[in-house]
């Protein structure tokens, strides 16, 4: 029986999206050497649920629609997810691969041992390890079911736990350049781009409340003002960390950022605390009806802009460093937008010419009909 479609999320896929653009266009707003901290905590570490929360969606998407008391088709499993996930992710890397050929003139990307390399750990370009990492998960998947069948609250709290030992060990005390061997090493300093394992409390917190969601729902229902205040404490914390590190700690902008970041404990929670709270205040009577259309619009087309925005990002920077100007704060937030609106509409444009030609939605988005 098919389940009801649940905007939130939609919604919730639309809002992550535009996390994402923001890191990165924070990323291109800290070349001002006298960066506003305040647009940068926005940029930067409100931002810092975007990419956790889209292996949460990916994860209550996956086991809402899945009979855990029926035998798992794997292989199926696995060519639908081939042709959502990886068909793009392949596609995407060789364009911006040859993109960046032409752009820079390097052919060292096209030599085939590179490709290989650029493939397996997502270096086409810098938002590409995100699906690296899906992949993964998916490839894993008869464990996370046999994981979420045997999950209990007090397992779950005990995996959070793990979690924010895992992350901050990776984080903070792992050495990966002490590794001797060139390959393992290469492996173990690229560990963010294919290890699972720094999410994967929040794909098994997704996977476990999406079976369990009409309890979830209820629960929401209950506590929507406990979720909104745990919520607004961790929010609190992850900006007001970020500030201790700048202000007492004497950490410059880049310094900062990249301690107060979502595998980090606080980070960790705060990415925890979002996911609850978005899907709490997008469940369909409490989603603000005046939002639905724009959210519905962004969640429709984030797959395309998540792939497609850093083209955007580099050619509205060459736009201004040939007008000589400094990206300053109002500057970044139009940067930001414009970023935004430039590869929605794209999205919305290349949309439509896939209804009539379908091999190009299949092979931008995964859509294939």
């Amino acid at each position: 029986m098919t389940k009801p479609r649940i905007p939130a999320i939609e919604y919730m896929r639309g809002i992550s999206m535009l996390g994402v653009v923001g890191i990165h266009v924070g990323s291109q707003y800290l070349s001002n050497p006298s960066p506003n901290l305040a647009l940068v905590a926005f940029f930067e570490i409100v931002t810092r649920f975007a990419v956790p929360i889209f292996f949460f969606i990916s994860a209550f998407g996956l086991f809402y629609h899945l009979d855990l008391n029926a035998p798992f088709d794997y292989p199926a499993f696995l060519y639908r997810r081939a042709r959502t996930v990886l068909v793009p992710y392949i596609v995407w890397s060789i364009f911006y691969m040859l993109h960046y050929t032409v752009l820079f003139r390097d052919t060292m990307l096209l030599h085939l041992n590179v490709l290989a390399k650029y493939l397996f750990f997502g270096f086409g370009s810098y938002q590409l390890y995100f699906m690296v990492i899906l992949l993964w998960f998916y490839l894993l998947m008869p464990l996370w079911i046999w994981l979420v069948r045997r999950m209990t609250p007090a397992r779950l709290a005990a995996l959070f736990v793990m979690q924010i030992a895992f992350d901050y060990w990776s984080s903070f005390l792992f050495n990966a350049y002490a590794i001797e061997n060139t390959y393992l090493r290469a492996l173990a300093v690229n560990r963010l781009n294919y290890w699972v394992m720094h999410y994967l409390f929040i794909f098994v917190l997704g996977g476990w409340l999406a079976v369990r969601f009409d309890a979830f729902r209820a629960f929401m229902e209950r506590r929507r003002r406990t979720l909104a205040a745990f919520f607004a404490a961790s929010f609190a914390s992850m900006l007001g960390y970020y500030y201790y590190l700048i202000l007492v700690r004497g950490y410059d902008a880049i310094g900062a950022i990249n301690t107060a970041h979502q595998l980090c404990p606080l980070g960790v929670i705060y990415t925890m605390a979002a996911s609850i709270f978005l899907f709490a205040i997008f469940t369909p009577d409490a989603s603000p009806a005046a939002l639905r259309p724009a959210l519905s619009l962004l969640g429709r087309h984030s797959y395309f802009v998540y792939l497609a925005h850093p083209l955007a990002i580099t050619y509205l920077g060459f736009l201004l460093e040939r007008s000589g100007l400094i990206m300053t704060a109002p500057l970044a937030v139009a940067f930001y937008v414009g970023v935004v609106l430039l590869t929605l509409i794209a999205a919305i444009a290349v949309r439509r010419i896939g209804e009539s030609v379908p091999p190009v939605n299949g092979l931008t988005i995964g859509v294939w009909k």
